[in-house]
């Protein structure tokens, strides 16, 4: 039991330390939500698993726009999709095709957060006004090797500390080598963000189960509705 406590105890922590920008994050998102904007979620390489439980989730957020690109999908290619999110210009690009205004949020996820994709997209981001969150290590970030001019978490507005040690490795304590925490430490901040909001904002659009009896109907009439600017629902 000793290393599902640590695992548990590590998640917990993370949450409890990232209180104040858990509050911060639900606020912007919900700001965007009200004014008829859209939340953007972006990640490249594993990362694209923390954009996957923001996107046509379940008891997710039904205004979210997946920022991606078939290049830096692992799937599409292991090797290729690291070389792709170290392709300076990569991210702009995708920033700049996504059409993100200055209403609207964009959450990215990345651990090291040092690669010019993520980058460029916080960067571009804020060029238009939008507000930034990133989840990412900001003791790995530190420590990893600089691919561009900042780091993701000295570019952000709020930053959501998933204190991941360098290389994604947990266990065993003394020299750790597997157990990636990640994308369960993400997944854990994102729900408490959905929490988060709807305290705040009970109101906003949210997909239903479609594996629930009686959400069809309830489902495509939100995708009749964002389907314009979210091209893919």
């Amino acid at each position: 039991m000793a290393m599902i406590d640590d695992l548990t105890a590590l998640v917990s922590r993370v949450v409890k330390d990232n209180h104040g920008a858990l509050l911060e994050a639900a606020e912007a998102i919900a700001a965007s939500a009200r004014s008829g904007a859209l939340l953007y979620a972006a990640g490249a390489g594993h990362s694209l698993a923390a954009v996957m439980e923001t996107f046509f989730r379940a008891g997710g957020l039904a205004f979210v726009r997946p920022l991606w690109d078939q290049s830096i999908l692992p799937l599409a290619g292991a090797l290729g999709s690291t070389a792709a999110e170290r392709q300076a210009g990569l991210g702009t690009e995708v920033a700049q095709r996504a059409g993100i205004t200055g209403s609207d949020t964009v959450l990215i996820f990345s651990n090291s957060g040092v690669n010019p994709y993520p980058v460029e997209i916080a960067r571009y981001a804020r060029d238009v006004g939008a507000r930034v969150i990133s989840m990412t290590s900001v003791s790995a970030s530190a420590a990893a090797p600089k691919r561009s001019e900042d780091r993701l978490f000295e570019i952000s507005d709020i930053v959501l500390d998933t204190a991941v040690p360098a290389g994604d490795v947990t266990w065993p304590p003394e020299a750790p080598v597997t157990a990636p925490a990640s994308t369960i430490i993400t997944a854990s901040l994102w729900a408490a963000i959905l929490r988060q909001i709807d305290t705040i904002a009970p109101d906003v659009p949210r997909w239903k189960s479609a594996n629930v009896g009686g959400t069809d109907e309830f489902n495509a009439a939100l995708v009749e509705r964002f389907a314009p600017r979210i091209p893919e629902l």
